[in-house]
């Protein structure tokens, strides 16, 4: 998981850097799932694979402005979707075609970004917590990710339940911060890991 968050990090420094063989690590590595993305709506081929060049010339176009923290997969399914819709407005005369089109597309596009965020938040809570001191990281995978109440924490690290408090707390404060930096609702954060 890590690996892929550093790999990701390093081909967006690369498209900002301008450098070409990293766009085509980012070109094969996306353009069969947006081919995917706008062929279930425009069930045309030529269609499709124009959105896909067209996503994706907009990420050159823009590559100055991408920032680190921002995962590529949700940034790009948010061109092809204006891309689509953009296509879907022009093909559709009639107005009952144009709501279905509109309805399904949307409704799909919820899923996929869902879909997409969630698998991005994911890295990107794994990474934030990879950054905590190792005690906190330690009392807050116990607590979060394999439940165990504050007393069982205590008993199997050997500390008191105060210690286990505070780390907590120091860890969450830390965790809010680096969402904060990287424009991430707290309250995200929270739902993400108390509801999961």
């Amino acid at each position: 998981m890590e690996g892929q968050i550093h790999s990701e990090t390093k081909l967006i420094i690369g498209l900002r850097n301008n450098e070409e063989p990293v766009f085509a690590i980012v070109y094969d590595t996306y353009k069969t799932k947006l081919y995917s993305f706008a062929w279930r709506f425009l069930k045309n081929k030529a269609m499709s694979q124009e959105i896909v060049q067209e996503t994706l010339i907009n990420l050159w176009t823009n590559r100055h402005q991408l920032d680190v923290n921002y995962p590529l997969g949700p940034y790009l399914y948010k061109i092809a979707r204006r891309l689509t819709l953009n296509v879907l407005r022009n093909a559709a005369t009639a107005g009952a075609a144009r709501e279905k089109l509109w309805s399904d597309l949307s409704e799909a596009h919820n899923e996929t970004e869902e879909a997409v965020l969630l698998a991005d938040l994911q890295e990107f809570t794994d990474q934030s917590v990879a950054k905590l001191p190792k005690q906190q990281q330690l009392v807050f995978k116990l607590s979060r990710y394999e439940g165990l109440s504050h007393e069982e924490i205590a008993a199997r690290l050997n500390i008191s339940k105060n210690t286990v408090n505070n780390h907590l707390v120091e860890a969450l404060k830390n965790l809010r911060q680096q969402f904060k930096e990287s424009g991430i609702s707290y309250s995200i954060l929270l739902a993400w890991l108390f509801l999961k």
